[in-house]
């Protein structure tokens, strides 16, 4: 099998890049386990102090894979939920890791890709890039990512965002707080960098500490998570198998009006 995920060690930092971009890194089972076990594997090398999650291409990710979706709309509520646990534990094994995150956001997100930017410590895009949590055009809800999605941007901005399904700009997200910063593609790499150099420059016990402090005050802990992800699974395994679910999920497959429209 073709990895999916590139792994680049540059001193004490570790770059993690979504390989899959003639598909613009679009999410599928196989891409989800190998990045789960890449982050797993990383989390617990000592000499890695922080890392990076960058992206090849066009696009940062697409959300879910056609192919994947299609085979998603034949699952039974059982096989969804299963399917919907391994996208929870890849976001909040990422939104845990015991390291500083950066994501490296060279181009557009949507739904899950959106979900990793909001994973991550820390996020620098470019003014091109769009985004959007576009699961309720389908019938469904970005569930999974939820948690991590509202910490980013607040309820307030969630509740707009996740009813219409609507793209926004780089500057509207930057407004709201899914980006920290918005550079031009020039720059890119150059900000990031000075982000990595701020984050080793802090001791890495008190770099972690610091994470898991910000996730106390607000009653965040990943034991916690874990059994909020098997809420947000299991709504959105309901979701799937819905009429409205599977009908959304049929009209974006043969390019049609959902019949809501």
């Amino acid at each position: 099998m073709t990895a999916m995920i590139r792994v680049r060690l540059s001193g004490r930092v570790a770059t993690m890049t979504l390989d899959r971009a003639q598909v613009h890194n679009a999410f599928n089972a196989e891409l989800i386990a190998e990045m789960t076990q890449t982050l797993v594997r990383v989390g617990a090398d000592l000499e890695i102090r922080a890392v990076v999650i960058a992206a090849e291409g066009a696009s940062f990710s697409a959300g879910a894979d056609v192919n994947w979706m299609r085979s998603m709309a034949a699952f039974s509520e059982a096989d969804n939920q299963a399917d919907a646990l391994k996208l929870a534990e890849l976001m909040r094994t990422l939104a845990y890791l015991p390291k500083p995150t950066i994501a490296r956001v060279q181009g557009s997100a949507y739904g899950g890709g959106v979900g990793l930017i909001a994973c991550c410590d820390v996020a620098i895009g470019v003014p091109e890039a769009r985004f959007g949590l576009t699961e309720s055009r389908l019938g469904l809800v970005p569930a999974v990512i939820s948690p991590y999605v509202v910490a980013a941007i607040s309820a307030r901005h969630a509740r707009r965002w996740f009813q219409s399904g609507a793209h926004f700009d780089a500057a509207k997200a930057l407004s709201m707080g899914l980006l920290h910063e918005v550079v031009p593609a020039a720059e890119l790499d150059a900000a990031v960098e000075q982000e990595l150099e701020s984050m080793l420059k802090a001791g890495p016990t008190a770099a972690l500490v610091a994470k898991r402090l910000v996730e106390g005050i607000f009653g965040r802990d990943e034991a916690g998570q874990r059994k909020l992800d098997e809420q947000t699974s299991s709504l959105i395994s309901r979701l799937r198998v819905s009429l409205e679910g599977q009908e959304g999920l049929a009209a974006f497959l043969e390019k049609r009006p959902a019949n809501w429209l």
